[in-house]
């Protein structure tokens, strides 16, 4: 019988998920797989959580919707705070959404208001920079920041661009250099690019600290995040930190940013901050951008129905308090530590992993066809399919990735499991993830 529902692709075959308990997912024949992407680094807390569930249980029963432009409830205001605690000192506001794009669009809608407010309605600042071969939401207001190619192309027409830089890509630097010798130059184009577009007309800069899906687990020299922060404070332009997928103690910290130690003006965060529970985003901004708005017209030009809804504000408390109580965020850090050095392994005998990269337990694997040059596959193999479905069959689910190098060639993935996997569950992790890319090589090799 035909479907009613359209689904993400006519020409994808999909797994039936049944049921979901800690780590794993149950298909309708009540085969477990591993969830070893949280969806798309969603379920951060794995599936089943009973103190999540009956704490967004006790809130559907007091109160499930009061629309934000009328009415304000308690919950949100604690589930602000909550946020505002989990987040770097001096980022102390909150607006919640339902979800990453929202997420996104808020920010960058936020960033051109607050220069409204703060030099008057002719201000020129609008542009926001954003880097090469990014992904910050599938809205076309995001869509025009990022430059996720595949993404882009069918809606190009649609979309008002704004600049690029190169990513901090070391292991295929697009300037040809080796680090540290580079003098870390992808962080400095970006000082260019200021100059030769005009810093009056660039409200921010955004960019993933750790990438998600567009370069997996793509993580920058120690020296980038700081040359970012000091170019845009010296050019009077706002630094947005998109964490949908990096935040919520993904990389071993609460926030990637706090690896090195930078604070942006803006955090977008999203996928764990509710841990897939319910749908949930938002964004965290120092204090002097809600000033200038409070101080001047008043209101955030911004909103949509579900903005700071209550059950999603009782999924975040319910969310921050179990991963304080059961110290997830350290809990993520060692056990990435544990997955990382067994995926290196598995790189240094497996003859088409070309690189492991990433932090905590975001981690990406990069496939080539030649390790000494590496050379890509060629995109019609898509590799990195044939090793997420080579995993499947290890009963282990990945988020592969591919045109990551230059729109077309690039086969990675993604390997994050939740944050509350163990020890032990993370040896089955590698030996599945041993089987399957092995199995890939054979079949690639031949």
């Amino acid at each position: 019988m035909p479907s009613n529902l359209i689904p993400r692709n006519y020409k994808s075959d999909y797994l039936k998920a049944s049921r979901g308990k800690g780590i794993y997912i149950y298909d309708n024949d009540g085969t477990p797989y591993i969830d070893g992407c949280c969806g798309a680094l969603v379920s951060g807390l794995g599936h089943g959580n009973t103190e999540i569930i009956d704490a967004i249980t006790e809130q559907y029963h007091k109160i499930e919707f009061a629309h934000p432009s009328r009415w304000s409830c308690d919950i949100v205001e604690k589930a602000a705070t909550a946020v505002a605690d989990f987040a770097p000192e001096s980022l102390d506001n909150v607006w919640f959404v339902c979800g990453g794009s929202e997420a996104i669009e808020s920010a960058i809608k936020l960033a051109r208001q607050y220069y409204y407010e703060r030099d008057g309605i002719n201000t020129s600042k609008h542009l926001t920079i954003g880097r090469w071969y990014s992904y910050h939401g599938s809205t076309l207001g995001t869509m025009s920041v990022c430059a996720s190619i595949a993404r882009r192309r069918v809606f190009a027409p649609l979309l008002r661009d704004h600049p690029k830089i190169e990513n901090s890509y070391c292991y295929r630097c697009p300037y040809g250099k080796t680090y540290p010798s580079c003098n870390v130059m992808c962080a400095h184009k970006l000082e260019e690019t200021i100059r030769r577009i005009g810093a009056q007309y660039i409200t921010s800069f955004i960019a993933e600290p750790v990438v998600g899906s567009s370069i997996c687990a793509l993580t920058p020299p120690k020296e980038y995040w700081p040359i970012v922060r000091d170019i845009c404070t010296k050019y009077d332009i706002l630094l947005i930190a998109d964490e949908v997928m990096s935040g919520c103690g993904r990389t071993g910290e609460n926030f990637a940013v706090n690896h090195w130690d930078v604070i942006p003006d803006i955090i977008v965060t999203a996928k764990g901050l509710a841990a897939g529970y319910v749908p949930t985003g938002a964004i965290i901004t120092k204090s002097n951008l809600v000033e200038a708005i409070k101080n001047g017209t008043g209101g955030f030009v911004h909103g949509h129905t579900y903005n700071g809804n209550p059950i999603c504000a009782a999924a975040v408390v319910a969310v921050l308090e179990f991963m304080k109580k059961n110290d997830i965020v350290c809990n993520a850090k060692v056990i990435g530590e544990k997955l990382r050095k067994g995926l290196e392994k598995i790189a240094s005998e497996n003859p088409i992993v070309g690189e492991v990269r990433g932090l905590g337990m975001q981690l990406g694997v990069e496939l080539v066809a030649d390790k000494m040059s590496r050379k890509p596959f060629d995109p019609n193999l898509k590799v990195a399919q044939v090793a997420a479905q080579k995993l499947i069959d290890e009963k282990l689910i990945v988020y592969p990735s591919t045109g990551t190098i230059d729109g077309i060639e690039g086969d990675n993935f993604l390997i994050a499991p939740p944050l509350v996997t163990t020890e032990t569950e993370t040896d089955d992790i590698l030996e599945r993830l041993r089987n399957g890319l092995a199995s890939t090589a054979n079949e690639m090799l031949l």
